[in-house]
């Protein structure tokens, strides 16, 4: 079965995105095709990138790296919930990413944004982080207004269309982490002979 992990990428007090990685998470679940999990980023503390060498050059010195590293390698795919901050992605999630290298590779990405601007910016920021860690990003995009999605600014009121919109995201990131299957098993052989 494949393994789709939903990353919340941001940590700030009173985050607008657990109510929508949730919603993510529960829409994925009445799914039969893939399994779903949440992966908050507030319960993987990394610091800023401190390992001495690139990720794809070496095995990692640091406990919270491979930590890390062990949370993200069994998944097949991902879809990122996001908020744009000043037309770019929480430094927060872009460190996360920059953390690994190979357990990225090979696999499909879609992303799930907000703001005031439906988080589009910021999404294009991580299209390119992603594909250059070798991730192969779906077209399909979900984008939410703080302006029209959340009462107040805080309660979230997804529309009917937001849900349509996400099950073809979701439907893509599967389809392409089944595609892709047969280039992540050399990795994961290489991976176990090696641990």
């Amino acid at each position: 079965m494949i393994r789709i992990g939903i990353i919340l990428g941001s940590t700030r007090p009173n985050r607008n995105g657990p109510q929508v990685a949730q919603w993510v998470l529960d829409t994925a679940s009445r799914r039969e095709d893939a399994e779903f999990e949440l992966i908050d980023l507030r319960d993987h503390p990394l610091p800023h990138l401190d390992e001495p060498l690139a990720p794809m050059l070496g095995p990692s010195v640091h406990e919270h790296t491979r930590a890390w590293a062990g949370r993200i390698a069994p998944f097949d795919g991902f879809v990122i919930v996001t908020p744009e901050y000043n037309h770019g992605a929480p430094g927060v999630l872009k460190d996360a990413l920059d953390h690994l290298f190979s357990e990225w590779v090979d696999k499909a990405v879609g992303f799930v944004s907000y703001g005031a601007s439906g988080g589009l910016r910021a999404v294009e920021y991580l299209r390119l982080v992603c594909s250059a860690l070798g991730m192969a990003n779906v077209a399909h995009q979900v984008t939410l207004s703080v302006h029209s999605d959340f009462e107040n600014y805080t309660t979230f009121t997804p529309g009917d269309r937001h849900t349509t919109t996400l099950n073809a995201l979701l439907g893509k990131v599967v389809a392409w982490s089944t595609a892709l299957a047969p280039l992540r098993q050399p990795a994961a052989e290489t991976t176990l002979a090696t641990s």
